[in-house]
């Protein structure tokens, strides 16, 4: 049977920190790259120090206690701080995208009445100035952009270490995370310190971490996902983290980090496998690696260039990962485990376990995490205490969301199988209809189509048409090669091939037609993907519906979209 599970107010973030500040002090907890190579480390004392200053002078506005709290920029470890002096000074954090554009900005900045905003890294601060109200008042973290702001470090020298271990109730509203707006205006899910604290509780009976563990953060903060596995899990248990700096120093980042915890989408995954193979073909390394001594040595140097020699759990979620691409990194001594979770419960949801030989599921429940099917459409629901209050202000979309007996519609479609394991089908709302009568499943196709190593995003359309058809929208370094008409041809006959092998894996009314070559890129900016880079279904409608018949009656297996 399994044991219930209490949370205390020792598993709060605060008294967290409070707890490493006494017994870590001189132990570094965040390490922070400043450019050139060279890296900045904050000690949990330093850390508590910098929180204390910051939730002083939040405490001095005057603000009634609840008060919304905006932080947008990229990862770095003064994000974190700014989240825990928000908490301290008895106020809630709302976490906002940096890729959000400014209409979805100020939105959210208004519909949270937020009553500031620290900025933190950003490529470009135009959306800043067209989303901000003029009456936000902005705090410039240490790696933000030049702007019109309070300056962090102002505040740690112009105000005193706020005194004692404030502490909040474990009921009161911690966060309010702003969903990415797939299908509409992001929504603010509302969790309290208890929904996260459980959370963080279940999910790590699975997983074990400790004090010597190490993390690397470069998803995005804002996400639920990144937000409990980095930093409610860092601060619980008391692990080092390590930052990214730029995307084209990952590779080095992920080196100096040397995560013992690695999660990512299995885009990344694949993008690893790529490269390995890109230096050695996969046959010879196959080969290799079937040698007993000489394939010890193989892994061991691969994981190493990749910087995962010393990680001992790495995870996959956010899409389905490829079976082969599971069996590749089992090969090398690395068993990636795939979970699965959503903003309205924490991202607590499912797993699987490491050497689990089912492949193609999304696991079994956390501890305590009920699931069930609904019989009308299939749709998971799923329940457990780690379950948000409701949308912010939304009490309509939030009835529609929680069924009446306390189970959230997730808006996936699955099976659960005689052991509990739990298999993810497509989405409910995303299914279509052929002009022949039959429904199609796209995300299942999206998810094979996806794994093209040129193609950036995808999407599977097809409703009311004879045949679906995919949209693969290119990556950069595939649209400048195909400027030239010979590598447009090799890259016309790669993606023919692609085409050929997703099919074969399909039911015959699944089957594509053919693929649209895109080479504008799908950005948040222009509305096409969310902050999170899931695909918007409607803005492509919007965009190419008009193009479908004429891209079908081409009668060709690759058909190209430069505009």
């Amino acid at each position: 049977m399994t044991a219930p599970i209490t949370v205390s107010a020792g598993d709060l973030p605060l008294q967290c920190l409070y707890r490493w500040e006494r017994e870590r002090a001189g132990q570094v907890y965040l390490t922070q790259p400043v450019g050139g190579g060279q890296v900045q480390d904050i000690t949990w004392g330093e850390a508590g120090d910098q929180v204390r200053r910051v939730a002083n002078w939040l405490a001095s506005q005057g603000w009634p206690a609840g008060s919304r709290v905006a932080i947008i920029g990229k990862n770095s470890a003064h994000w974190i701080l700014a989240d825990l002096a928000i908490q301290m000074a008895g106020h809630v954090s709302v976490p906002i995208y940096p890729t959000f554009n400014g209409e979805a900005l100020a939105y959210i900045l208004e519909h949270s009445e937020a009553r500031a905003c620290f900025i933190g890294k950003m490529d470009d601060t135009a959306n800043l100035q067209t989303g901000a109200p003029s009456g936000v008042p902005l705090i410039a973290l240490p790696l933000a952009p030049p702007i019109q702001a309070i300056a962090w470090t102002d505040l740690q020298a112009q105000n005193k270490p706020m005194a004692g271990e404030p502490a909040p109730q474990m009921d009161a509203i911690s966060t309010i995370i702003y969903t990415s707006g797939t299908t509409g205006k992001p929504k603010g899910v509302v969790h309290t310190y208890r929904t996260m604290a459980w959370g963080v509780t279940s999910a790590t009976r699975r997983v074990r971490m400790d004090v010597h563990d190490r993390y690397i953060s470069y998803l995005p903060l804002a996400h639920v996902a990144e937000r409990m596995l980095i930093e409610q899990a860092s601060l619980r248990y008391g692990g080092r983290v390590f930052f990214a700096e730029a995307l084209d120093t990952f590779v080095q980042d992920l080196q100096r980090a040397r995560p013992t915890i690695f999660f990512s989408v299995p885009r990344l995954w694949v993008k690893f496998q790529h490269g390995v193979h890109s230096k050695m073909p996969a046959p010879k390394l196959n080969r290799l690696m079937g040698i007993p001594l000489i394939g010890r040595l193989v892994r061991r140097k691969i994981l190493k260039g990749l910087g995962l020699d010393q990680c001992r759990l790495a995870a996959g979620g956010a899409a389905p990962m490829p079976t082969d691409v599971l069996q590749w990194y089992r090969k090398l001594g690395l068993d990636l485990i795939e979970v699965y979770g959503m903003t309205e419960n924490c991202g607590v949801s499912h797993s699987t376990l490491p050497g689990s030989p089912l492949i193609g599921s999304v696991g079994v429940p956390y501890d305590l995490v009920e699931s069930r099917i609904d019989p009308e459409n299939g749709e998971i629901q799923m329940r457990s205490p780690a379950l948000m209050l409701g949308y912010y202000k939304e009490d309509a979309a939030t009835a529609e969301a929680i069924t009446a007996d306390g189970w959230l519609r997730t808006g996936d479609k699955g099976t659960i199988d005689g052991q509990g394991y739990l298999r993810i089908t497509g989405r409910v709302k995303d299914i279509f209809k052929s002009s022949k009568g039959k429904y199609v499943a796209p995300a299942p196709i999206e998810d094979l189509l996806i794994m093209h190593p040129d193609v950036e995003a995808c999407t599977v359309v097809g409703a009311n048409l004879t045949q679906p058809l995919g949209l693969v929208m290119l990556s950069q370094e595939a649209v400048a090669r195909s400027a030239a008409p010979d590598e447009r041809q090799i890259l016309t006959d790669s993606l023919k091939a692609h085409l050929a092998s997703v099919n074969a894996q399909l039911e015959p009314h699944e089957r594509m037609d053919c693929l649209a070559a895109i080479t504008t890129a799908w950005t948040p900016e222009n509305g096409f993907v969310t902050p999170t880079l899931k695909v918007k279904r409607m803005r492509i409608e919007e965009a190419y519906a008009s193009h479908y018949q004429a891209w079908l009656d081409q009668r060709k297996p690759v058909v190209w979209s430069d505009h």
